[in-house]
């Protein structure tokens, strides 16, 4: 019989005991910010119906869900359907007959249903924070899964300009405490739904927001020729490369919008919003204090008009944050979505939202090497299996010490010192407590410090007593 080689499915990927120590020091980083701001905890299902999902991700993102397959398809009364629905599916479209779920491919849109479900029972503003996988059916590559997680703060329920400031101070200070150098970059929904107007009507934004958001990847002359294949003429498309090329500082750029846009109230509206959110964050300079350790290096704030942010649920300003000395894609962007909960027949909640992308995050800190030495701490203590009656006394102290906190073990059976000392090594584990027949007749043990080699006696209730 032949056997299976094991694998995993492209684009995923396990997570060694060293790997997953550090993943949750950006967790814990993360969320101790979040909680910091006033944010509450929430999860939501791994999967939801499909209809929740399709249409909210634009067309590029609709074709990146994961559709699961229903259940009960070997039933031969089912085998038709099942057939019929598999064809229409190949050609594009969705059929409930064989698909009506789908694997999350974000935390926005569940949190959305989530809101429109429990909008009776929620204090609003209501601010959530949520830390869990998503997938999505991309082409896996350098910083890009097929499951990864993300870790979100939104607030619904305010129209408030305060939260943009407030989410822009989470990235800033979330990321000092990381020690990352980051840009934040910003730009407003309005503003690129004005230059649709400009470009003829509302319903060219889909189409230059898709190919906008393009541009770092393909360059101006194939963003330009993709707006001529979504049927931009050539006049259209000489206003939105008129629009790519405004430069300058902030101040230069918004100066330039205001020429371009005046006398379009949307354009202005969204102008304001960002001068709005540059004038607080430059009085809060200060709001994310440094800590020692963490990057000293101001965090820039840039208005960047290429920024679009290819989702269509977005209607104000829009956020994407990169890290400034490596080549690695976004680590963290959203926006603000007015009606989202529209989506579910439950209009008129205004949200804002940020997420973080850890898996990104991971790489940069890794590249960077940003992790703090003692990250791998797990295990601090090992006792020693000398033999049965030496091993029970050990125990005993060994439980002791955890109701400390105090994180121990023992080894699982009677080996050779050399063997034991291998075992703690490879583990980490920084302190070896060597309990032998004498130590137990005289109510004492060795403790060897296994970074220095430094060695001493202690008591049994010395022990017990020391915090290691």
């Amino acid at each position: 019989m032949s056997s299976l080689k094991p694998s995993r499915p492209q684009g995923t990927r396990d997570f060694d005991p060293a790997t997953v120590r550090k993943r949750n020091y950006i967790f814990n980083t993360i969320r101790t910010v979040f909680e910091l701001y006033g944010f509450q905890p929430l999860e939501t299902p791994a999967m939801e119906q499909m209809e929740t999902l399709m249409g909210k991700y634009g067309e590029e993102g609709d074709k990146l869900i994961f559709k699961i397959l229903n259940n009960g398809l070997d039933d031969p009364k089912n085998v038709d359907k099942a057939r019929k629905a598999f064809e229409n599916v190949l050609e594009g479209k969705n059929d409930k007959d064989l698909t009506e779920r789908a694997l999350r491919y974000d935390l926005t849109i569940p949190f959305a249903r989530y809101v429109a479900m429990n909008h009776g029972q929620l204090t609003f503003p209501f601010k959530r924070y949520q830390m869990q996988p998503v997938w999505r059916a991309d082409r896996p590559q350098k910083g890009r899964y097929r499951e990864f997680y993300q870790c979100d703060a939104d607030v619904v329920g305010s129209q408030s300009l305060l939260n943009e400031v407030e989410l822009t101070s989470i990235y800033r200070q979330a990321f000092q405490q990381l020690a990352i150098p980051i840009e934040i970059r910003i730009n407003n929904r309005k503003i690129l739904a004005a230059l649709a107007e400009v470009c003829g009507g509302a319903d060219k934004m889909t189409d230059i927001t898709i190919a906008i958001d393009k541009l770092d990847k393909i360059g101006l002359e194939k963003v330009k020729t993709e707006l001529a294949q979504r049927g931009l003429s050539n006049d259209q498309v000489a206003a939105i490369e008129q629009y790519l090329g405004i430069a300058g500082d902030n101040t230069a750029k918004l100066s330039q919008l205001k020429t371009l846009f005046a006398g379009n109230a949307t354009g202005l509206k969204g102008i304001d919003e960002l001068e709005y959110l540059l004038a607080y964050t430059a009085v809060t300079s200060l709001d994310a204090p440094h800590s020692p350790g963490t990057s000293d290096d101001p965090t820039p704030i840039l208005v960047d008009l290429t920024l679009a942010r290819g989702l269509n649920y977005y209607t104000g300003t829009i956020f994407e944050v990169k890290a400034t000395t490596v080549q690695m894609g976004s680590i963290g962007g959203g926006g603000r979505y007015d009606d989202l909960t529209g989506l579910f027949g439950v209009p008129n909640i205004p949200g804002v939202g940020i997420s973080f992308g850890v898996d990104r995050i991971y790489d940069v800190m890794e590249e960077l090497k940003l992790f703090p030495e003692d990250v791998h701490t797990g295990t601090k203590i090992l006792f020693f299996n000398l033999g049965e009656a030496e091993s029970r006394a050990a125990f005993g102290l060994l439980q002791q010490l955890r109701t400390k906190g105090i994180p121990a073990e023992i080894y699982h059976e009677q080996a050779k010192f050399d063997k034991q000392f291998k075992y703690a090594e490879k583990k980490g584990i920084r302190y070896a407590v060597i309990l032998g027949s004498e130590e137990l007749g005289n109510r004492q043990c060795k403790i060897k410090d296994l970074s220095t080699g430094e060695q001493r006696t202690l008591g049994w209730e010395e022990l017990v007593g020391s915090d290691f």
